[in-house]
C-alpha cells in the first residue's frame, strides 16, 4: 500500500543530533522539511556532515522566534500534513511541543513525538486531536539506522497510523513495527538489559568495561544480524529455556538506580560531551568518537542490507557458498 504522504511536506522541531538526523531523514526520502530549532549553527552543521547538497534547506532551519516573520505566513504550515517533535523525556515539554506544532499546523495533519516511558494515552490527554497524536521514536543516527517504533493505542486515527508505517517502510529506508500498548518496548528491553549490568557493576561481579566486552562481543554480534528470538533457534532454542528456569530467579529486580549511577545524574553527566560519564575521556575525545561511530554507522548499515532480516528477503538473496 502507497502511502498518500510521499514527499509530502514535513515540519521538524527539536534540538540536538537526534532531531538533525531525523532531518537528514526524512531529506533523503525526498520530503520538504523545515525544521524548527534553538541552534540553527549547530543543526546546520550537522546536517551538512551527512547531506552535502543544502541548497535551498538553510532557509529552512528556523527558531522559534524567527517562524512567524521567515517561516510560514501568520505562523501557520500550511500544506504541511506531519509534524515531528523530538524532545527531552520530560512531561511537560512534550506536552508544550504538541501544542506548539497543533498550532502550526493544519487541522488533519498528524504530531508524532518521540516517548520512551511517558504513555501515549497521558500525552494525548492534553491533545486537541488526540487520535492524530503518534509516539515515534527513532535511534540516532537516524539517517543510518533501521529501527522505527511507532506506538498508537485505541484512540489512534488507523488510517493516519498506517500510512505512516507504509511511509517509512517504503521511503525512509527503516523496518519499522508498531506498538499497540501505550508504552515503548524498545526501551524496556534496553533498561532491562542496563538494569541487570548495574547490578553486576554494583555487586562486584564485573567492571564497567566488562560488561561493555561481553554486551559488544556478543549480543552485539548477532543482533544486527538475527534479533534474540531468531539467534535462539539459530543456537537451539531448548539450551536457552534449560539456562533460563535457573538463571532467571538470580536476575536483578531493582526498582531504584544505583549510587553510582545516581552521582553522574547529580553532577549533570552527559557522558563524552562535558566528560561527566562512565568513562574518562581526554580533549578531543568526543570529536573522535563521533566521527568513528558515524563511520561505523554506515559500515554496519552496508552489512545489515547484505543480509537482510526478512525471511522472505532473505530467500530472495542469492548467496554464494
Amino acid at each position: 500500500m502507497e502511502s498518500k504522504y510521499k514527499g509530502a511536506p514535513i515540519l521538524v522541531i527539536g534540538n540536538g543530533k537526534l532531531a538533525s538526523s531525523v532531518t537528514v531523514c526524512l531529506l533523503l526520502a525526498g520530503h520538504a522539511v523545515t525544521l524548527m530549532t534553538d541552534d540553527k549553527e549547530g543543526a546546520v552543521d550537522r546536517i551538512n556532515t551527512h547531506f552535502a547538497d543544502l541548497s535551498g534547506f538553510n532557509e529552512r532551519i528556523l527558531t522559534p522566534d524567527l517562524l512567524e516573520i521567515e517561516g510560514f505566513p501568520d505562523g501557520k504550515a500550511a500544506g504541511h500534513p506531519i509534524g515531528i517533535a523530538i524532545t527531552g523525556e520530560d512531561l511537560v515539554e512534550k506536552r508544550d511541543r504538541i501544542r506548539q506544532l497543533e498550532e502550526i499546523l493544519p487541522p488533519g495533519s498528524v504530531v508524532a513525538i518521540n516517548t520512551e516511558s511517558i504513555p501515549l494515552s497521558l500525552l494525548q490527554e492534553s491533545c486537541r486531536h488526540p487520535d492524530r497524536l503518534i509516539g515515534l521514536n527513532w535511534v540516532e543516527p537516524a539517517h543510518t539506522t533501521f529501527f522505527l517504533e511507532l506506538i498508537v493505542n485505541a484512540g489512534t486515527h488507523k488510517k493516519a497510523a498506517d500510512n505512516l508505517y507504509q511511509l517509512a517502510k517504503a521511503h525512509w529506508n527503516k523496518d519499522p513495527y508498531l506498538i499497540f500498548n501505550d508504552v515503548s518496548i524498545r526501551a524496556k528491553m534496553l533498561c532491562g538489559m542496563i538494569r541487570e549490568a548495574f547490578y553486576l557493576v554494583q555487586n562486584g561481579y564485573a567492571s564497567i568495561e566488562d560488561i561493555d566486552r561481553a554486551c559488544r562481543n556478543d549480543a552485539g554480534y548477532y543482533l544486527p544480524f538475527a534479533g534474540n528470538f531468531r539467534y535462539m533457534d539459530l543456537m537451539g532454542t531448548y539450551a536457552y529455556g534449560l539456562v533460563m528456569k535457573d538463571l532467571n530467579r538470580e536476575l536483578s529486580k531493582e526498582t531504584h538506580i544505583p549510587r553510582f549511577f545516581e552521582e553522574i545524574i547529580e553532577q549533570g553527566g552527559l557522558g563524552m560531551e562535558n566528560n561527566k560519564g562512565f568513562y574518562k575521556y581526554k580533549e578531543g575525545d568526543a570529536e573522535r568518537w563521533n566521527k568513528i561511530f558515524s563511520m561505523f554507522s554506515y559500515q554496519i548499515k552496508d552489512i545489515m542490507e547484505k543480509n537482510p532480516f526478512n525471511e522472505i528477503q532473505l530467500a530472495a538473496v542469492n548467496y554464494k557458498v
